[in-house]
């Protein structure tokens, strides 16, 4: 019997070869996942050992705490004289203070050399021999003055930067120029995600990023023969351990290679959720493949039985093709997958990041994983179209014609799938109610139990919704048009399994699409309605804040009308802390739309609190109410309520003050962003004049009312275009599967096409007739998804409307409408060839075909 089904696969290779790919394409995406993110895992924890190769003992400041009254207390970092007196201990080899931030390098245009978020700065430390062993220097040297930097050869390169030249650098105040001292090389995470790194010499970077004499991280080295626990135990008692934490180099390695692990497996878990989608779609045209298959060679399995063969038999010979298939995909699959993870490599690096090099990891997991999945997935859904098998009677076999299924055998079906659809609906309803996390959990519950739902009952549903568009396929097309839509429900098994993976994918599509589409027009409307200013002015890539000199300057600026700085605060009311926006009171009002439900926003300029209505809710709060605070420096003090606005959160923290209450009171500047407007009204002359007035300072980014609509429209448009291409890989075995089921069609129906050609229907009109097939039962799973996709977007909505303000579903026509377009075109795709096929049959011989 296995001789018998390995004939069968070589017999009917080429109507395999879309299971092949299907089940080929499914494990790629998983074993290529897998060797990715092994191999990403590898040599990024092989990094962090190399990194941490030569320091015995790491100690890390978290810098100064708060007790309980809100106060502050604790060093800054790690002092000068701690340093020393690790320094004084015996076995210890050499210590090294290290401080970091935020350092923006401009290109010859003013432009910011990286991505922004990952442009860093630190100081330059010589411990032995007067070099940094954490840097290589290809050009000159490390900075010995306060004058001078080295950068990374990246970021020199990309400005075209050699020593001697004057490089302008900006942290969050005014740009500074530098000579530079040298060009190194390095492994640091900063440079290798695509950022840049400036070195300063250290009495220059504790000033700019945290306080002369202290440093945030220290690394020991330790002397030949002393243990790295011995060290650590003699360190500990010098250090701060309420505000610091002391480490092994090893722990410290270890604890990386551990973040990095999650971090990449969260990564990984998202990829083959999207692979899992792909596989269980695969499902349903590798079902559809073998149902075929069977119903095509019953007499053949009838004369199985006929010559002995029992049930089992041929069940098992059914099976044994599928094991076959499986087995040559999974091969054929992890070989494609290795190949993706190469890609998937080279993709990174095209956006810039620099991995580390290393060698493919395959682990055997993954080989197995290939080999499991791939022969798995394809017995199981080969288990129905066997077991069908082994019921064929022999004598009722060798004289049965290709009967479709009745609606009588579909009855309990449609029950169980009805039951199914309801407990989906149910869920969905619950999670819509319950709202929150918890109710779009239970949502997703219930999204699962509809698309089995919709699954089982599509051959129920396929008559009635292809039967209505009948009379339209006939007025338009004529005769091929009614011959297609009869043929879409002759077997509505199989047109409902055919049309299940397009649905199963345009749902998806659809709910991200409303979802991304209904975000991003709360983000506009927050910023067409809420935001007056012309401008917006904060640092590149939202890293850390402005000094508090940017609105100074901007203040001072001829021709700009209206400045305020929009400072991130918190004092504390009782024993809670609460997050405060700290303003200017005479031109927020020209800057921000606050509307009020109570008061005045001019109450701010008479040292008076606005306060947000939910706020103000929640703690009884109205105007003329007065709330006692004790703010950052620990000093208590008495706010009246001067107004209560409507929320405006993303914009304004729940309580808004007069900036110089906030700042008088606090240490560190914490100016998120400032608002500007200009004479004339926003125009490219304003903009520059605000560019101009802070020196062209490359790591400060002013934007208009259509630049911060487009980056949240960019975010969003950046992650649906991920989604898209992620579920691109389910609808291309949708494609398949539609192209399979209409080949293997029309060799079912031989005959009968050649009797059409033979009474008249031409080869154009044959041709016609499988298109219009395949665009009937592509647009028919389409419109169901898509109908699923709606009402589970609109769900999902309603538990964020709460957190959103102004939130309403909106349905983005266009992109339904272009969804709908690439199904009719994905059917006509995919009936090219089984149409060419259909129209070259012989008549003659195709009349004579059993």
């Amino acid at each position: 019997m296995f001789r018998t089904a390995l004939r069968n696969v070589l017999a009917h290779k080429a109507r395999l070869l879309m299971t092949v790919l299907a089940v080929t394409l499914g494990v790629a995406f998983v074993s290529g996942t897998l060797v990715f993110t092994d191999t990403l895992k590898k040599s990024l924890s092989g990094q962090s050992a190399k990194d941490y190769a030569g320091v015995a003992v790491s100690v890390t400041s978290y810098g100064q705490g708060r007790n309980e009254q809100g106060e502050k207390e604790g060093e800054p970092g790690l002092s000068q004289a701690t340093l020393d007196k690790v320094k004084a201990l015996p076995g210890v080899a050499s210590v090294s203070g290290r401080v970091t931030g935020f350092a923006g390098v401009g290109d010859e245009n003013g432009k910011l050399i990286g991505s922004g978020w990952s442009n860093q700065g630190a100081n330059y430390t010589p411990v032995k021999d007067g070099k940094d062993p954490r840097y290589t220097f290809v050009q000159g040297a490390g900075p010995a003055k306060a004058e001078e930097v080295a950068l990374d050869r990246a970021t020199a390169e990309a400005g075209k930067y050699k020593v001697g030249d004057k490089v302008r650098v900006a942290t969050n105040g005014p740009v500074k120029e530098y000579s530079l001292a040298g060009v190194f090389t390095t492994e640091d995470g900063a440079v290798q995600a695509g950022g840049s790194l400036v070195l300063f010499e250290t009495k220059i970077a504790q000033e700019l990023y945290l306080k002369p004499g202290y440093f945030l991280e220290m690394s020991v080295a330790a002397k030949d023969g002393t243990s790295a626990d011995k060290l650590l135990a003699d360190i500990e008692p010098l250090v701060d351990s309420k505000h610091t934490k002391a480490q092994t180099g090893a722990e410290l390695a270890k604890k990386q290679a551990k973040d990095i692990e999650e971090g990449l497996g969260q990564m990984g878990t998202m990829l083959l959720v999207f692979a899992g989608i792909s596989l269980f779609v695969g499902i349903f045209l590798i079902y559809n493949t073998f149902t075929m298959l069977v119903t095509q060679r019953t007499k053949e399995l009838a004369l199985l039985r006929a010559v002995g063969a029992n049930r089992g038999q041929v069940m098992r010979s059914v099976l044994a093709e599928a094991l076959v298939v499986g087995a040559v995909s999974a091969v054929v699959g992890l070989i494609s997958g290795i190949g993706l993870a190469v890609a998937m490599r080279s993709v990174i690096s095209s956006f810039g990041a620099k991995l580390p090099g290393g060698d493919l990891v395959i682990a055997p997991g993954t080989i197995i994983a290939a080999l499991v999945i791939g022969i798995l997935v394809t017995t199981i859904a080969a288990v129905l179209p066997a077991w069908r098998t082994g019921r064929i009677a022999p004598v009722a076999a060798m004289g049965s014609a290709h009967l479709p299924a009745t609606t009588k055998s579909l009855v309990v079906r449609n029950v169980i799938g009805s039951i199914i659809s309801v407990l989906g609906i149910g869920l969905v309803v619950l999670g819509v109610s319950t709202g929150g996390n918890n109710g779009r959990m239970t949502i997703g519950a219930g999204a699962f139990f509809m698309l089995i739902g919709m699954i089982v009952l599509l051959p129920l549903l396929s008559k009635p919704v292809i039967g209505a568009v009948r009379p339209l396929l006939q007025k338009v097309f004529g005769v091929p048009g009614k011959l297609a839509s009869q043929n879409a429900v002759r077997n509505p098994r199989r047109t409902a399994v055919t049309a299940a993976s397009l649905a199963i994918g345009l749902t998806l599509v659809t709910t991200l699409s409303v979802l991304g589409i209904t975000v991003g027009k709360v983000v506009d409307r927050m910023s067409t309605e809420k935001l007056k200013a012309d401008y917006k002015v904060s640092m590149a890539g939202g890293m850390g804040y402005l000094d508090r000199s940017v609105a100074e300057t901007l203040g001072k600026t001829p021709g700009i009308k209206a400045v305020s700085p929009q400072t991130a605060g918190y004092f504390m009311v009782g024993d809670d802390f609460r997050s405060a926006s700290g303003v200017n009171p005479a031109a927020i009002g020209q800057l921000l739309n606050i509307e009020t439900v109570s008061g005045s926003v001019d109450s701010l300029g008479k040292g008076e609190v606005l306060v947000a209505e939910k706020t103000a809710k929640s703690q009884n709060l109205g105007v003329g109410s007065t709330v006692k605070v004790k703010y950052e420096d620990g000093q208590e003090g008495t706010l009246k309520v001067g107004a209560v606005y409507k929320d405006m959160e993303g914009l304004l923290s729940p309580y808004v003050l007069d900036d110089k209450i906030l700042t008088q009171h606090s240490e560190e500047s914490a100016v998120s962003e400032v608002y500007v407007n200009v004479d004339g009204g926003a125009s490219k002359a304003g903009q520059q004049k605000v560019v101009d007035a802070l020196g062209k300072n490359p790591a400060i980014n002013v934007a208009t009312q259509q630049d911060m609509r487009n980056e949240m429209g960019g975010m969003i448009n950046t992650m649906l275009n991920v989604m898209y291409g992620l579920l691109g890989m389910a609808l291309i075995i949708s494609v398949l599967g539609v192209v399979n089921t209409l080949a293997m069609s029309v060799f079912e129906r031989t005959q009968e096409i050649g009797m059409l050609r033979a009474i008249g229907l031409d080869r154009g009109r044959v041709k016609n007739m499988i298109r219009l097939e395949a665009v009937v039962i592509s647009l028919f799973g389409a419109t169901l998804g898509i109908a699923i996709g709606i009402f589970l977007a609109w769900a999902v909505g309603t538990t964020m409307a709460k957190a959103m303000p102004n939130y309403e579903l909106i349905l983005p026509w266009d992109r339904i409408g272009i969804f709908l377009l690439l199904a009719a075109v994905v059917g006509v795709l995919a009936a090219m060839w089984p149409a060419r096929s259909a129209a070259r049959l012989n008549m003659l011989t195709a009349i004579k075909t059993e």
